[in-house]
């Protein structure tokens, strides 16, 4: 759709009955079968049927934009693309407020989550906002954990690491530890693996995504080190052309995709864990104190990092919500 996206919106009518169909191209770095992939295609499928087939949403999961999830969110702005699905975060530097939902051992539980989420949308739709974008939902993934060529005994063992990262947050942390700690985009992972640039991936191996990690990495720790978030945009030129059924039905699909994802993170690090295990994965469900101690004091220093580089605005966004959780 490259150039297209404005051209389609010119075009689009839903009020008419003769419309023409029209299609919006929605990119995702991650496979179909990952917890996003699928959020996308449960989207798209209530917007077809509430609009009566007149808009359909074309899924370009696994990368097949070109794009990886930081260029995503420029491609929209720019409207080379109408919609992305965009891993928090890989955000991170557009702002700080992006990398909330993936800073270390700070939510305990999807519960927790939620409230982040809920409690911050209103700083994400300003984000999306600026950006000529409308946030439409955001899907939950699994608890990120470490995947290894060596299983983690001890502390001494995470000195060994070569270990992927997902955003500046993790990499600050992992550098403390590790032997190295490198920001490294998901779809580039299997070269590094291939090569022995890597012997360990921060991520939650959800899905589909697991398939690119087994082959190399024998060996999960289940540290829970962060839960974090993916974000579902529209360009705002595209959801300007939509007439109020049409505006109606995507925020219905939204609210709809939103819920179900929740729901689903209940029974999905289960069915991960099944996955994995049936592929020769070796989980840790408990692993070492010190190994979990050294994570914790690393995290600490990262986390105050990330909050003295934020506005005040975010920093009081965080501490509202970390009292929320107490609650």
């Amino acid at each position: 759709m490259q150039a297209s996206v404005l051209t389609i919106c010119a075009a689009l009518a839903l009020a008419t009955p003769a419309a023409a169909q029209t299609t919006f191209e929605l990119i995702n770095e991650y496979p179909a079968t990952s917890i996003t992939g699928e959020a996308d295609a449960f989207f798209a499928d209530p917007v077809k049927r509430k609009t009566d087939g007149r808009v359909v949403i074309k899924l370009l999961p696994n990368a097949e934009s070109k794009l990886r999830t930081h260029e995503q969110l420029k491609a929209v702005t720019e409207g080379r693309y109408a919609m992305a699905t965009s891993f928090g975060g890989a955000l991170g530097l557009e702002s700080p407020m992006f990398l909330l939902s993936s800073l270390p051992f700070t939510a305990a539980n999807a519960a927790e989550q939620r409230k982040f989420y809920e409690g911050s949308r209103a700083q994400y739709e300003e984000l999306f906002a600026e950006r000529k974008q409308k946030l439409l939902y955001a899907v939950p993934w699994p608890a990120s954990g470490i995947w290894s060529a060596a299983p983690l005994t001890n502390a001494d063992a995470l000195k060994a690491l070569k270990i992927r990262t997902y955003d500046k947050t993790s990499t600050d942390v992992m550098a403390k530890v590790a032997a190295s700690a490198t920001l490294i985009s998901f779809n580039d992972l299997n070269a590094k693996l291939e090569s022995g640039d890597l012997n360990a991936v921060l991520s939650s191996g959800d899905g589909g995504a697991g398939r690119a990690l087994w082959k190399y990495l024998r060996y999960f720790s289940a540290v829970s080190y962060a839960a974090p978030l993916s974000f579902t945009s529209i360009l705002l030129e595209a959801w300007s052309k939509l007439d109020d059924a049409g505006r109606a039905a995507f925020e219905e699909a939204a609210r709809e995709t939103y819920e179900r994802q929740w729901t689903a993170l209940d029974t999905r690090l289960a069915q991960n864990y099944a996955r994995m295990r049936e592929n020769g994965v070796t989980i840790d469900e408990n692993p070492p104190a010190e190994v979990m101690k050294a994570l914790r004091d690393a995290s600490r220093e990262a986390v105050l990092g990330w909050f003295l580089a934020s506005s005040p605005t975010v920093q009081q966004v965080f501490k509202t919500i970390q009292e929320r959780t107490k609650q």
